[in-house]
């Protein structure tokens, strides 16, 4: 049996739905793709989690699909930001409570604000990390954006 998460109990508390799914991970080997493959999902259903920093708004995350690739002048706007730049993978961990392939957009260390690709409305299920490595959590996009109380927006390309 796989230990809850804090992302887990976030969806339990709000009673949504949703699967765990196991895989073995490589450090080599993180990226969305390989991720969605392990866990039998298309890549286009698997959200990454992103963490960056805007000019005027400081620190905020994205997720997107994992075939896709992030518009930062798209997210610059949505975020009333003029510009936006990912964070060190060396700070993740003190922003977020997360390591790099293990940052879940549920139970953040600190709440940024979330914007995720408006692809999730009709999807289900996505997939996003549990909040460790060689864990996915599978839910519906619209209770995804409901639990992590998210803004919608054309932020992919």
């Amino acid at each position: 049996m796989t230990t809850k998460t804090i992302a887990c109990r976030i969806l339990d508390r709000l009673k949504i739905q949703y699967t765990l799914h196991d895989y073995d991970w490589d450090e080599e080997a993180l990226d969305a793709i390989t991720v969605a493959d392990k866990v039998g999902i298309s890549s286009s259903q698997i959200f990454k989690t992103l963490v960056l920093r805007g000019d005027k708004t400081g620190v905020l995350m994205a997720c997107i699909p994992g075939d896709k690739e992030l518009n930062l002048k798209a997210l610059a706007t949505v975020s009333g930001n003029k510009k936006v730049e990912m964070v060190p993978v060396k700070d993740l961990q003190t922003l977020t409570g997360y390591i790099r392939g293990g940052v879940s957009p549920l139970g953040v260390k600190k709440k940024y604000p979330l914007y995720i690709d408006e692809s999730v409305r009709d999807l289900a299920p996505v997939s996003i990390s549990a909040g460790r490595r060689g864990l996915q959590i599978f839910l519906n996009g619209k209770d995804l954006v409901r639990a992590s109380e998210a803004t919608i927006g054309a932020i992919s390309r």
